[in-house]
């Protein structure tokens, strides 16, 4: 223990503030990992929204993550710096956390904005299924009376969703219909008569 001993005042700020910041920092990645596999993944370790995800655009540099970054890096950069120079280089070791620390949190920050933007990609865009063609997989009660389920192929993934209609008639299962609009996740859709009816749309029916 002689080493930590000899350590200067600010060769013991930069130890402990680096134990403090790492350990942390490794709290959150653990936590990220959870939410991952079964929790809310917009939840920052510490159990406060990241910015960073809930943002609906830009990037934000000053988050939890990203200063946690800042911190334990240039912590443990200044501290190796402090071990290589000279006393009379020491202020050398500010320049160089500062430096190295701010690296890192603009790294932690893009990265943040990287995993925003794949999220937002995989979302569905609702808008875009209006006009689109799908199967009936749960009857469609007439007049809005209940909800169905419809089955089909869009943005590259097959979905399922609730479905109400305006028809006067029962929707059957297996009839092609068309999503003439979208309110709150359900679609309204409409038969499509004449030889229309023809027309299938490509996919497996899901099993029960």
């Amino acid at each position: 223990m002689d080493w930590f001993k000899n350590l200067t005042v600010l060769e013991h700020i930069y130890f402990w503030l680096g134990i403090v910041s790492t350990l942390f920092l490794v709290i959150q990645i653990v936590m990220m990992c959870f939410s991952s596999f079964g929790g809310d993944g917009d939840i920052d370790g510490d159990g406060v929204a990241d910015p960073d995800l809930d943002a609906d655009s830009g990037i934000s540099i000053f988050t939890v993550k990203s200063i946690t970054a800042f911190l334990a890096v240039g912590s443990w950069s200044g501290l190796l710096t402090c071990a290589l120079a000279s006393d009379k280089l020491q202020w050398l070791s500010i320049i160089v956390a500062v430096l190295t620390g701010a690296a890192a949190l603009t790294a932690v920050a893009f990265s943040l904005h990287a995993l925003k933007k794949l999220q937002c990609n995989g979302a569905v865009e609702y808008d875009k299924l209006v006009g689109q063609r799908a199967n009936v997989y749960v009857s469609i009660p007439p007049l809005r009376s209940g909800r169905g389920k419809l089955t089909l192929n869009a943005q590259g993934k097959f979905m399922e969703m609730d479905a109400v209609t305006d028809e006067t008639e029962k929707i059957a299962v297996d009839e092609v219909i068309e999503i003439i609009s979208i309110e709150n996740e359900c679609a309204v859709v409409k038969k499509i008569g004449g030889a229309e009816t023809d027309v299938k749309v490509s996919q497996e029916k899901i099993s029960d």
